[in-house]
């Protein structure tokens, strides 16, 4: 199956302060604050949902599609991709531009100073599914830019191409119109528990109604694991136990590329959530979005220490 992301690419510069915040800022000074932190570690990671998602589905066999608007600086970051089995053959390069970045600075409580730079991502809405050689199966919609966003369902609705919407971290910027709107005629929707509340504020639509417009709905609830919401059948796919907890960063989006590279296969929907499952408990225990890895051998074994595939995952191990 060929599945197409779309969604933000970026950099993250993760770095590290040895006090407290809070100790640095006087209120009384506010209009004209003016601070600089001495940090003790920096690390830079690759990330974007589009690629995370990306990732742990090549991880699983699959061979997805990106397509993205990155800058000058992404040379690096492709080769990698392309070493793992993505095809970033649809990553523009922006010229004079950087690919989007995120840098935060955390302190010992855990408080976080951040700014994001969308550099080359703002012009996401440059690409168009229209001008593809050939119609993907499927495609993903994740956040990017907003008018990106907005695009490209579109564009699947006019072009006849199921797709994923996974407005995630965008629900907060859509109106409840515009979430209804490109949720309509939806093959998924995918979101976390506190999204799905945002969601059906914004859209005035409880869980039943949007169950008539998507074909099916994932939503994922931390520890608690993931529902799925299918054809008026629901699934509960537990969590599997970690063996660390190091970084819950890309958890959701590790799941997703679980799921898409089960679905990819043909699997049922309990077995791509328990996929998807095992997928994000792996990225949860290593420190950024793509540090995670594991051969398929490995990763069928440790599934069937929590799950039946009734001999499914046989078909992983020919890949």
């Amino acid at each position: 199956m060929d599945i197409l992301l779309t969604g933000s690419v970026a950099y993250d510069y993760l770095m590290t302060f040895p006090g407290y915040f809070k100790e640095q800022i006087l209120p009384e000074r506010l209009a004209s604050i003016s601070l600089s932190f001495l940090v003790e570690s920096m690390s830079k990671q690759r990330g974007g949902i589009a690629p995370n998602i990306a990732y742990s589905m090549a991880l699983l066999g699959a061979r997805p599609r990106v397509m993205a608007t990155v800058g000058e600086d992404f040379s690096d970051y492709r080769q990698w991709l392309e070493s793992k089995g993505v095809d970033t053959s649809l990553m523009k390069v922006v010229p004079g531009e950087f690919t989007a970045s995120f840098f935060a600075t955390t302190d010992q409580s855990s408080a976080q100073i951040a700014s994001f730079y969308p550099g080359a991502m703002a012009h996401s809405s440059t690409q168009s599914l229209k001008e593809l050689d050939e119609k993907p199966d499927l495609v993903i919609v994740s956040p990017s830019a907003p008018d990106a966003m907005m695009k490209f369902p579109a564009e699947c609705r006019e072009l006849g191409i199921p797709y994923l919407y996974d407005p995630s971290q965008q629900v907060l910027r859509l109106d409840g119109s515009e979430l209804a709107r490109d949720m309509d005629g939806a093959q998924f929707l995918f979101c976390n528990d506190y999204e799905f509340g945002l969601i059906s504020k914004k859209t005035g639509w409880d869980l039943n109604q949007i169950l008539r417009h998507v074909k099916a709905l994932a939503i994922t609830r931390g520890r608690d694991g993931a529902d799925l919401y299918v054809n008026g059948d629901s699934v509960r796919i537990p969590t599997v136990p970690e063996r660390e907890i190091v970084d819950p960063t890309g958890v959701g989006d590790a799941f997703r590329g679980g799921f898409l590279a089960g679905y990819a296969r043909g699997f049922d929907w309990k077995l791509c959530g328990e996929i998807g499952s095992l997928a994000a408990v792996y990225c949860l225990e290593k420190k950024g979005t793509q540090s995670h890895s594991y051969s398929l051998g490995e990763f069928v074994e440790r599934f069937r220490e929590h799950f039946d595939d009734q001999g499914k995952l046989d078909s992983l191990l020919k890949s």
